[in-house]
């Protein structure tokens, strides 16, 4: 498995690969043709973005059965599908901020897919083709307003409700990994992404008979039972076994974010 992350390096964000030295920055983004260059020093140490800037944001609703149930919906028969915008998108340790209009924002825990290169209305084997690899990622979603509004759109587009990171996962056997979120250091949702009612392979095939995903685009795979409420003040960890974890902190609309 390679990794490779997303850093803030002299005044402007580049791609690295992480080596068992450190971490080295190469020319271009990974799912293209690339070359290493200078190490630019040690993981810990690098002001790290989101591992990608989407095009945009596909994401898939009640894709565990657990979930649906804890939700009151009906299991689906295929997959249903909705975007985030890429205003959403923050990266690790950058601040979710909690609108104003809601009273109630929740943390999902999910596997992203990051798309490597165009595809549109492919076989599934196309589709397998297609994937670069994976991160970690909070589908944060403002629950009364989804409530409310009936559908999702607002309550899933405010600006930091997509954080990604904290590492983009290069040529790897997915193998049920456990996926858990944890609030505050407190374990909340824990299962594996071999419970999903539609595996990736399918995801990417039935989104790109939709429309066209591009290099670097991002398919949120949906959340396991166990979601819950986060207030400002709190931490939100998503971590999927073997990607690292995705720290985020929540602040109020007010807040000064540094």
């Amino acid at each position: 498995m390679k990794q490779f992350v997303r850093f803030n390096h002299d005044g402007e964000v580049v791609f690295g690969q992480i080596t068992p030295q450190g971490v080295h920055r190469i020319s271009g983004p990974p799912f293209f043709d690339y070359q290493p260059g200078e190490k630019v020093g040690q993981l810990e140490d690098l002001e790290l973005c989101p591992p990608v800037q989407p095009g945009k944001v596909v994401c898939v609703g009640l894709n565990y059965r657990d979930h649906a149930h804890e939700s009151g919906a009906d299991v689906p028969g295929e997959p249903i599908i909705f975007l985030k915008p890429t205003t959403s998108v923050i990266g690790p340790q950058d601040p979710i901020r909690y609108p104003p209009q809601s009273g109630r924002v929740d943390y999902e825990a999910e596997l992203a897919v990051v798309i490597g290169r165009e595809i549109f209305c492919p076989d599934p084997v196309d589709a397998r083709r297609a994937i670069f690899g994976y991160t970690c990622a909070n589908d944060v979603t403002a629950r009364d307003l989804q409530r409310k509004d009936g559908q999702w759109t607002r309550a899933k587009s405010f600006n930091s409700f997509c954080p990604l990171g904290p590492v983009l996962n290069y040529d790897v056997d997915l193998a049920d990994r456990s996926i858990e979120a944890r609030l505050n250091g407190k374990l909340q949702q824990s299962s594996d992404v071999g419970q999903m009612l539609f595996d990736v392979d399918e995801l990417v095939h039935f989104c790109a008979q939709v429309m066209t995903l591009y290099p670097g685009d991002v398919i949120l795979t949906g959340t396991p039972a166990g979601v819950g409420p986060m207030h400002p003040g709190d931490v939100i960890e998503v971590s999927i076994e073997g990607f690292g974890t995705l720290s985020n902190r929540v602040i109020s609309s007010r807040e000064d974010p540094k």
